[in-house]
């Protein structure tokens, strides 16, 4: 219910403030209650923030009287200020929270707010030392951005501002803003993605994987055009993987987590969730190599482990108290995994599988093994996938079972066991009774 001459004489002091500090800075003398000034832009904005809260009038009217470009400037002054006070930082920290609260739900002052700011400010305050600033700048990047704004990131010059929120996110993982801005936003245009990706050292890489991660693993399904995104993503990432997944071979060695491998499985792990969806299933089983590639890569790893004793080697070391921590466990069952989501009803992968003696090699993973716990599952669920409706599959097992070369134990690991009836190959769960 203000009056718009209360925010006018607010304007005229933050207008005043900011003049005063500019000439002391200005002719080198010293600014004589710096204190007091600080205080009292952060009341100004206290009292602006609070008035726009969930309030078009009065938003409309701060805009109006160009208190957007005026709060902008002043940060970047108070930003020059070479000391770390509390007034100082609290009034950055409600000038922040002014502009992200004129901005909210409303589209002028948002582009206002963008045409003022970017990306300046929002390189300035990102990189700040207090993370409250850091937050509350993430915050207004947020509401700001749109489809449109998202794709002057891929601008050279502003592409830094992406690359600060990830590097936000990596450091700040508590930092809600930062990673709506990557899942709500960025990830939403696959160019950026891509260029982004190229730009990243392995460790950001691995960041950004697992926010897609966390992306398509949530429980309300991707659709509509952000499907049609995902596809793309879906089809770079695969690729990635093919290029670098022999990386993961590094993980052999005693020295430590190498970084290449660390990337390698988070793209796994991505594929294997977005294989779990079925229009991004159908796209992804008829991308060229990345078959090839799982299969390639289990059978590289399988043997890694059967040459020396590493992370690859089945094991039953665990007491059951004990747990493994290293990063490449599961990461054979996640192979199994993806080897298995893209045979599902794709006859075409059945057989491609069948002719890289896939079938054998997944049955001979088929081991309790505390460094793929669930490989037993996974396996099982790729046996199914591999034998449905597929005789050809099916005749291959019992062909090996008769000829001794399928380890029954094996199978029975999986709870499965291989049956004639009719002259036909039954593959049916241990206890299932027959009809």
């Amino acid at each position: 219910m203000a009056e718009e001459s209360v925010f006018r004489n607010l304007l005229e002091v933050l207008v005043s403030a900011s003049s005063e500090i500019e000439r002391a800075y200005k002719d080198s003398c010293e600014l004589v209650d710096l204190d007091t000034c600080l205080l009292l832009i952060a009341e100004c904005f206290r009292c602006l923030r609070n008035a726009c809260v969930e309030c078009a009038r009065n938003q409309h009217i701060m805009r109006n009287l160009g208190l957007i470009s005026t709060s902008v400037h002043l940060i970047k002054l108070l930003h020059g200020i070479q000391i770390q006070e509390e007034l100082l930082l609290s009034a950055l920290r409600c000038s922040l929270q002014f502009l992200g609260n004129i901005a909210a739900g409303n589209v002028e002052s948002q582009n206002s707010i963008w045409k003022c700011a970017f990306p300046d400010l929002f390189l300035t305050c990102l990189t700040y030392s207090d993370e409250k600033i850091v937050a509350y700048c993430c915050m207004v990047l947020f509401t700001c951005l749109n489809s449109e704004k998202v794709r002057e990131l891929l601008d050279p010059g502003n592409l830094t501002v992406a690359l600060h929120v990830l590097k936000v996110y990596k450091e700040q993982l508590e930092s809600e803003w930062s990673f709506l801005i990557v899942t709500d936003h960025l990830l939403k245009c696959p160019e950026l993605v891509k260029t982004l990706y190229a730009k990243l050292s392995n460790q950001e890489r691995v960041t950004l994987l697992e926010l897609m991660l966390a992306k398509v693993s949530e429980d309300n399904p991707v659709t509509g055009e952000e499907m049609n995104v995902f596809i793309r993503h879906a089809e770079f990432l695969a690729g990635c993987f093919q290029e670098k997944c022999e990386a993961v071979l590094k993980l052999t060695s005693a020295a430590g987590a190498d970084e290449e491998a660390l990337v390698t499985i988070r793209l796994l792990d991505v594929l294997c969730e977005m294989t779990s969806n079925s229009k991004q299933l159908e796209h992804l089983q008829v991308l060229p190599g990345l078959l090839d590639t799982a299969i390639d890569t289990l059978r590289l790893t399988h043997h890694a482990g059967q040459q020396a004793v590493n992370i690859f080697t089945a094991t039953r070391a665990m007491t059951g108290e004990e747990e493994i921590s290293h990063p490449a466990v599961n990461f054979k069952s996640h192979l199994i995994r993806l080897i298995g989501n893209l045979c599902y009803k794709n006859k075409e992968n059945q057989n491609k599988v069948h002719d890289l003696d896939g079938i054998f090699l997944i049955l001979d993973n088929c081991r309790i093994d505390d460094n793929n716990p669930f490989v037993n599952q996974w396996a099982v669920f790729a046996i199914r996938n591999l034998t449905e409706e597929n005789e050809r599959n099916q005749e291959l097992i019992m062909q090996m079972d008769d000829e001794g070369l399928l380890d029954s134990c094996a199978l029975k690991s999986m709870g499965l066991e291989v049956e004639k009836q009719d002259g036909k190959l039954i593959l049916r769960s241990l206890g299932e009774k027959t009809s």
